[in-house]
C-alpha cells in the first residue's frame, strides 16, 4: 500500500491574508468567491418567456435541497447594470423550468449559452442544442443532456439589490429523466463514474469528474 503524502499546506506553517468584503469592488469580490467556492455543479436551466420563447442558461451556484419534498436551488445574480437575468424574469412569470446536468461533451455548447444575448433570443438555436417536450412543465428539456429535472417554482429569495445581488430560486422537483446508461443496475442511482460531470471553477477554469480523479471515503461507523 502506498504511503499517503501530506499536502504541503498541512506541514508548512501558513501565513494568512485577511480580506474584508467591503475592501473589494463587487467584481473583485465575485471573482474571489468563484475561485474559493469550487468546484461547483452547473444547473443548465431551460425556461420559457411569457411569449413562449425558449431560453437556456448555465448557473454554477447550484445545489440539492431536501427530499421531503425533493427540491433544488440555484442562484442567478443580477447583471452588472442591476437588471435581472432572463432566466429569473421567465421563472417569476411562469413558475416553471427544467434543469439539465452538464457533461464534458456538452461543455462547449453550455458555455456558448452563457453569452449575454438580448431578451427573446433562443439559446437552443445559438448553441445547436435540441429542445424536447417536458412531461409536467412547458419549458423544454435539452435532449443532449443525459439527466434532466423538471421543476416548479417554490420561492425566489432575494438578497441585496442592484448589481450582482442574489436571486435564490428554490424549486420543487416534479420528475427526473435519466439515461439508462447512467443508472446502476437494480437501483435508481446514477453511477458517478460514468456520468463525466463538468463543474465550474474560477476565472475560465472548469473541472471534470473522471474515475481517475475520484476517491471514496465511507461514512464513519464509530466516533
Amino acid at each position: 500500500m502506498e504511503q499517503e503524502v501530506e499536502h504541503p499546506l498541512l506541514i508548512i506553517p501558513m501565513t494568512m491574508t485577511t480580506i474584508e468584503p467591503n475592501a473589494l469592488e463587487r467584481r473583485q469580490l465575485y471573482a474571489l468567491m468563484t475561485t474559493l467556492v469550487a468546484p461547483r455543479p452547473i444547473a443548465f436551466v431551460s425556461t420559457l418567456s411569457p411569449d413562449d420563447v425558449p431560453n437556456l442558461a448555465p448557473f454554477s451556484y447550484f445545489n440539492a435541497g431536501g427530499a421531503n419534498p425533493p427540491s433544488v436551488v440555484f442562484c442567478a445574480a443580477n447583471r452588472r447594470d442591476g437588471s435581472q437575468k432572463d432566466t429569473v424574469r421567465n421563472i417569476e412569470a411562469t413558475g416553471e423550468y427544467t434543469i439539465q446536468i452538464v457533461t464534458y461533451d456538452l461543455a462547449a455548447r453550455m458555455n456558448q449559452t452563457s453569452y449575454d444575448y438580448e431578451y427573446g433570443i433562443n439559446e437552443f438555436e445559438k448553441a445547436g442544442l435540441t429542445p424536447i417536450p417536458s412531461l409536467h412543465v412547458r419549458p423544454y428539456r435539452v435532449q443532449e443532456s443525459p439527466a434532466q429535472i423538471e421543476c416548479k417554482l417554490f420561492d425566489i429569495v432575494r438578497h441585496g439589490e442592484g448589481p450582482l445581488a442574489s436571486n435564490y430560486i428554490i424549486g420543487e422537483i416534479l420528475c427526473f429523466h435519466i439515461s439508462d446508461l447512467l443508472l446502476k443496475e437494480g437501483a435508481p442511482l446514477l453511477d458517478d463514474r460514468v456520468v463525466d460531470f463538468v463543474a465550474r471553477m474560477g476565472e475560465s477554469w472548469y473541472s471534470r469528474a473522471t474515475p481517475e480523479s475520484m476517491f471514496k471515503l465511507p461514512k464513519p461507523t464509530v466516533g
